[in-house]
C-alpha cells in the first residue's frame, strides 16, 4: 500500500480530521497537534497520546485510522496532496514562518 492510492476510509478520516483541525475548539487544537506532529514534529511539536481521551470517540477513531495509514505508507501529508491544508493548520495553530514548515 505504500505506493498506491490512499484507501477511501483513510482519505475520509484524514479529510474529517483536517476539517476539525481548521476549527477553533479544544478538540481542534488536539487534532491539529496530531496532524502537525506527522507533518513536521521537530518544527510543529509532538502529540500527547493521552489527548485521544480528550476528543470525541469518532475523532479518536479517525486519528487511529490515520495513524495506521502513516505507519503503512511512509509518506508525509503534503506528499499525499494535503500540503495546502496543513499550511492552513500551521497558520491557525502555530506562529512559524512558512519556510520553517518544510522538512
Amino acid at each position: 500500500m505504500a505506493n498506491g492510492a490512499i484507501a477511501a476510509d483513510q482519505k475520509a478520516a484524514l479529510e474529517r480530521l483536517i476539517q476539525v483541525a481548521l476549527g477553533d475548539t479544544g478538540q481542534s487544537r488536539k487534532v491539529a497537534n496530531f496532524l502537525l506532529a506527522w507533518w513536521n514534529a521537530e518544527e510543529c511539536g509532538g502529540f500527547d497520546l493521552t489527548d485521544l481521551w480528550r476528543v470525541d470517540t469518532a475523532i479518536a477513531a479517525d486519528m487511529v485510522t490515520v495513524f495506521s495509514m502513516v505507519a503503512q505508507r511512509n509518506n508525509y501529508p503534503d506528499t499525499l496532496g494535503f500540503g495546502e491544508q496543513l499550511e492552513r493548520i500551521v497558520a491557525s495553530w502555530r506562529s512559524l514562518p512558512k519556510a520553517s514548515t518544510s522538512r
